[in-house]
């Protein structure tokens, strides 16, 4: 069977009419780019040969080009060479011609809500921590190992053989892929997704219709996850992200559950806040300040519903759920390490595995010259020298200033996005209108979101796309480090990108107003202020149109506009082989056709981002578990049936460790649970009227009756002399313009809250920390009990080896001969 299959594309040019002089034809010459591409190729396939791969080669015809396939397998002697290499794990057999005892998978299967009423085939006995001795099943040689192990050891051989100069690291079929030699490189899926006619059992199915029946069906979002399938067709790393999403997933119930409770109880206790029922029935009793240089002055009535609705949003049952988020996060963290643990166990992965290394210095960028000797080390340049520390250090420090750079330049969006916002809250107040006028803010806040969102997504990709150039540039030593630091500038360009706008008006907006005639300006505007429902409705606003916006325009990228992609090249090219009538295509053919995978990369960051959505802006919109709970149940199913059933079959690639190489998410989501902590309190104490509220009741009135003119400032007397009129505005001032003694009052009361909240989740963190082991101690008996099987199997198949040898030896001397170890 085909382990790999090579696909190259030639145009077919129309026949030429004869000359008189015949020219020589220009992809003959060495000097062009033709030239150079087929010396390569031809090169490249020698080596292959001389690696001992197996060759069969395909054509076909389409409208326009012809289409090569090159199909390779491995034989058995190279697949038993780089198994031993690799240290790739087998069922280890306790004597000569005996099954060992079945190792349980320790721990329940990764749960997406709901449980599995069917029963599936076993993806195959567990592996033993043992790699030179008997396994079971090494007779056969066929079936021996899995087409998954088959593919694996072919992509190594391609990853690892020269094509060109090796000191130019012109090396692997990666680059021979950017150079444009093959147009795609890719294992064959094991027999086509679509269930049989007839009904059939589930032994019955190949693997990747197990797969569709089981995972990816839509009817399948009440089911568990069947990870150990997943885990022997696609490989450990995408296994790991669907056991994480599921984990996830699950973990979301409780807090999407409290959340929904929360904002149902603000739903029905809506009528009985205080403060919103004096400003509908004030009437003209309260008049406002002009809310920019050229308006007038507004009555405090007219903001009536936005008072009522601002209630949804900041009332104590939003601080209770606040609170519970930082112990939810902290404790979902904390059970992911055990079950990451579990899984590492039962999936039954070897811990000696080291860090890929890139042979081609992780670009094609030449390393600069330096006077020092040239080294042949697999992180060397494509100039084949070593790149000294001092080198190292000023790419690093210039990729650093271009970090800062892309930074400076989301900051400029952010401030252009708010001087949107005030130029359209002047002009919305300036057309006359009644309605207009009164929402103007949110008309404001609601349309520069949206072009926020926009700016998000447009930069999104212009920051990947830099982050990987000077990830590159960098030349990382191991594909390890190379990830760490991609994973890192992305982080920090797309934390900016979307996180600025919601930090500036939890945190910033309203901060820097000032009082009348001292209002504080920007760039010539006057520092917003927050709106008629406070600041925390508007970041509410903001964070439903950017997470559900994001989720929507990423669902469509990665699914909708891929399958439109996939029929359009489809019927452009003209690949849709005509053979016999009622004959499939090839398999090689119908893999060429589906769509290239590009990794887990993006659905990890975008379930990061969503971590941090529902985590450190929650007390916002309790509701944002809620709608991430929704996006993931669809989203399990979307990115299940594109590996499925719409891209090629992924190489599936090992993990060096299952808890830290997520492309180093992890680490990340720790980050995220000790900034949580800290916005949160800030968030509580200075952008909620959580606080104001509690020292109101418990100086003047229990029932904040008056709380709304207590908050409200008389403007000082040469501001009134201007504008021939007293008005109020929002803040703890005398007439003069300085601050009460109210407000150092609340002031102390804030501090001492974030300090203590930030103690208390602390210490509780640290308990937790400490008291929930990261390894479950079932776990690590079965681990020992594994590894005691291992070593008395290999003792007993050594023994039984000795003694039948020793029996069938001649008379004389005894001798001990050599032991035949297979390894695998």
């Amino acid at each position: 069977p085909a382990d790999f299959v090579l696909v190259w594309e030639e145009k077919l040019r129309p026949p030429k009419k004869k000359r008189r002089r015949k020219l020589p034809c220009p992809e003959a010459s060495g000097d062009r780019p033709g030239g150079r591409h087929e010396r390569w190729q031809r090169k490249f396939l020698n080596n292959l040969r001389n690696a001992g791969l197996l060759m069969e080669k395909e054509e076909t015809l389409s409208e326009r080009k012809s289409i090569h396939y090159l199909k390779l397998s491995a034989p058995w002697d190279v697949l038993v060479y780089y198994a031993e290499e690799l240290c790739l794990r087998a069922p280890l057999q306790s004597s000569l011609g005996q099954a060992p005892e079945a190792a349980e998978t320790p721990g329940p299967r990764t749960p997406v809500p709901g449980s599995t009423l069917v029963t599936l085939p076993s993806p195959g006995p567990s592996a033993l921590a043992c790699f030179l001795c008997r396994f079971l099943g090494s007779d056969s040689r066929d079936s021996y190992f899995t087409h998954t192990q088959r593919q694996r050891i072919v992509y190594e051989i391609l990853a690892r053989t020269v094509y060109g100069k090796r000191k130019c690291a012109e090396i692997g079929i990666d680059r021979l892929l950017n150079e444009g030699v093959y147009a795609a490189a890719f294992p064959l899926h094991e027999g086509p997704f679509e269930m049989p006619e007839c009904e059939a059992s589930a032994e019955a199915l190949n693997p990747r219709q197990v797969l569709y029946r089981f995972w990816a069906r839509w009817g399948c979002w009440c089911r568990y996850q069947p990870l150990d399938h997943v885990r022997e067709y696609f490989g450990e790393k995408i296994a790991i992200y669907f056991a994480w999403l599921g984990f996830y997933t699950a973990w979301l119930l409780p807090a999407a559950a409290v959340g929904t409770v929360v904002f149902l109880a603000g739903l029905v206790t809506m009528g009985t806040n205080t403060p919103a029922q004096e400003i509908c029935e004030s009437g003209g009793q309260f008049l406002m300040c002009p809310l920019c240089d050229t308006c007038q002055t507004w009555n405090i009535s007219e903001i009536c519903p936005m008072a009522k609705v601002g209630y949804l949003f900041d009332h104590p049952g939003t601080v209770f759920f606040s609170v519970f988020m930082s112990f939810w996060a902290v404790t979902f963290l904390e059970h992911w390490k055990r079950k990451s643990a579990t899984l590492a166990a039962g999936g039954g992965r070897c811990g000696c595995q080291a860090p890929a290394l890139l042979p081609e210095g992780a670009g094609n960028e030449t390393c600069p010259s330096s006077s020092q000797s040239s080294l042949q080390s697999p992180w060397q340049g494509p100039s084949g020298q070593k790149c000294p520390a001092g080198n190292a250090l000023k790419r690093h420090l210039r990729s650093s200033c271009l970090l800062e750079i892309s930074l400076c330049v989301v900051m400029i969006f952010l401030v252009s996005v708010i001087m949107y916002r005030g130029i359209v809250s002047v002009v919305m107040y300036h057309t006359g209108n009644a309605v207009l006028m009164t929402q103007a803010g949110n008309i404001a806040n609601i349309s520069s979101t949206l072009v926020n969102l926009a700016l998000i997504l447009l930069m999104s990709q212009v920051y990947t796309s830099l982050a990987e150039k000077l990830t590159r540039w960098e030349m990382h030593r191991t594909q390890t480090l190379h990830e760490d630091a991609f994973t890192f500038k992305v982080f920090i360009f797309q934390f900016v990108n979307f996180y600025s706008s919601p930090f500036y008006v939890a945190f910033f907006k309203g901060r820097f107003v000032g009082y009348p005639g001292q209002y504080g300006t920007l760039l010539g505007l006057r520092n917003e202020e927050c709106g008629p429902g406070g600041c925390l409705i508007e970041l509410a606003q903001q964070l439903f149109i950017i997470m559900v916006g994001k989720q929507i325009v990423s669902n469509i990228q990665e699914f909708v506009i891929p399958c439109l992609f996939s029929d359009w090249q489809r019927q452009a090219e003209g690949l849709a082989a005509e053979g016999p009538a009622g004959q499939e295509p090839p398999r090689w053919e119908e893999d060429y056709e589906l769509i290239d995978c590009e990794g887990l990369f993006e659905e990890y960051l975008e379930m990061v981002l969503q971590f941090g959505f529902i985590t450190i802006f929650v007390a916002a919109c309790p509701l944002a578990p809620l709608f991430a709970l929704l996006n993931n149940w669809v989203e399990i199913r979307l990115d299940a049936q594109k590996f499925v059933c719409e891209y090629r079959r992924p190489v599936a690639y090992r993990a060096q460790n299952l808890r830290h190489r997520q492309h180093s998410w992890e680490p990340l989501l720790t980050l995220w649970k000790q900034t949580k902590t800290s916005c949160t309190a800030f968030l509580i104490a200075f952008t909620s009227d959580f606080l104001p509220r509690l020292l109101y009741r418990y100086e003047h009135d229990s029932q904040l009756q008056g709380f709304v003119n207590f908050t409200l400032a008389y403007s000082p007397p040469g501001y009134m002399a201007t504008n021939h009129t007293l008005c109020r505005y929002k803040a703890f001032r005398d007439a003069n313009g300085n601050y009460t003694l109210f407000y150092w009052k609340l002031l102390a009361i804030r501090l001492g809250f974030i300090i203590a909240f930030e103690h208390v989740v602390f210490f509780f963190l640290r308990l937790i920390d400490w008291l929930v082991p990261d390894i479950p101690e079932s776990l690590e008996l079965k681990i020992k009990r594994e590894r005691y099987l291992a070593k008395q199997a290999l003792a007993d198949n050594q023994e039984v080896l000795l003694t039948v040898s020793h029996n069938s030896a001649s008379p004389g001397p005894m001798s001990v001969p050599a032991v035949n170890l297979q390894p695998a």
